[in-house]
């Protein structure tokens, strides 16, 4: 119940261990503990594919987003925060995510430093796992953000630089406008992992580099709509 409250209303640890009659110490355990046992429900990446193959797919969707938090003490040699998102102007953790082509949400990566750009967090989560989907009719589509993805990764056509859109060639701009519509309803996914995450930021500042708030989880969120 204590995790089940941590998710759905967002409450500090040691209100929740308080009504759960157990100490600071042993709620963070607790928690911890819920976490892990709902991470190891989350089936392997290299099974996903196979899968959405199964249940007749024609594509999945590839994204990335900030689950924010509060400031935390980790720094780069140069002073700035290995977990800021100089894209979202936030601090919190980087997760890549998978979702159907209605926005369900398939597959939730570990967390990488909010410093991380989305096509660095990809490479180390989940391209290596979908390079081969596309041979067997299952491609990955993702935005400018994963420019240099590799075979089988759809993303839009680039503008010439200093251009405007327009200077593209028409089919690639519908290219690009088809594309955008189709990514869209990944935005599901992205909103249900932010209200999922919406805990992280009650986190502190921790003064060894570390923080108080339990670390993200890796989780494959699984829905209850049938895709077949």
């Amino acid at each position: 119940m204590l995790v089940l409250r941590w998710f759905r209303e967002r409450g500090c640890v040691h209100c929740l261990a308080r009504d759960a009659g157990v100490s600071q110490a042993t709620g963070y355990r607790y928690l911890h503990e819920g976490i892990d046992v709902l991470a190891e429900q989350a089936p392997d990446l290299h099974h996903v594919p196979t899968r959405c193959q199964g249940e007749g797919m024609t594509h999945v969707i590839l994204d990335g987003t900030l689950i924010e938090s509060d400031r935390l003490a980790d720094v780069r040699e140069n002073g700035n925060d290995l977990w800021f998102s100089q894209k979202h102007k936030a601090f919190g953790g980087n997760l890549q995510f998978l979702s159907a082509p209605d926005g369900t949400p398939l597959w939730v990566s570990d967390v990488e430093l909010g410093s991380t750009p989305d096509i660095t967090a990809a490479r180390i989560h989940a391209l290596p796992a979908l390079y081969k989907a596309p041979a067997n009719g299952l491609p990955t589509l993702a935005d400018k953000g994963y420019i240099g993805a590799g075979i089988g990764v759809r993303i839009p056509v680039r503008r010439p630089k200093g251009k405007s859109e327009q200077a593209l060639h028409v089919d690639s701009r519908m290219f690009n406008t088809l594309l955008r519509h189709v990514r869209a309803l990944g935005e599901r996914t992205a909103a249900e992992l932010k209200q999922r995450g919406a805990p992280c930021n009650t986190s502190r500042s921790a003064s060894a580099g570390s923080a108080t708030s339990p670390e993200l989880p890796s989780s494959s969120l699984e829905s209850g709509s049938d895709h077949r």
